[in-house]
């Protein structure tokens, strides 16, 4: 089985080879070159996959999760946001509840 951080990268990585390409050859192009598109797709995926969740099975929740985690890279990407911004956020955030990090959030 593949690491997910390592699938993660590599796609990450596949994704920024695309920034700069044709729009009208490659899906991902168009998209870096949208983020607002970039951003609604990942929305549309998010919502997918929580309809998978609750009514499709573990299979359709996989694909799902996939086609989610592909919009959110191209999201970051066409953000420039990297995937090592992400886990630094993450990292402040260990050790600490969740209803106490969420409360330390400006408003």
């Amino acid at each position: 089985m593949s690491d997910l951080f390592d699938t993660l990268r590599r796609l990450a990585a596949t994704i920024e080879t695309r920034k700069g390409g044709d729009p009208t050859a490659s899906y991902t192009a168009k998209l870096l070159n949208d983020p607002a598109l970039a951003a609604k797709k990942l929305g549309e995926e998010a919502v997918e996959t929580v309809i998978a969740a609750v009514a499709q099975g573990p299979d359709a929740l996989a694909a799902e999760s996939a086609d989610l985690l592909y919009h959110w890279l191209v999201l970051l990407a066409a953000s420039g946001v990297s995937l090592d911004a992400v886990a630094e956020k993450l990292a402040a955030r260990e050790g600490t509840s969740g209803l106490a990090e969420k409360a330390s959030r400006p408003s």
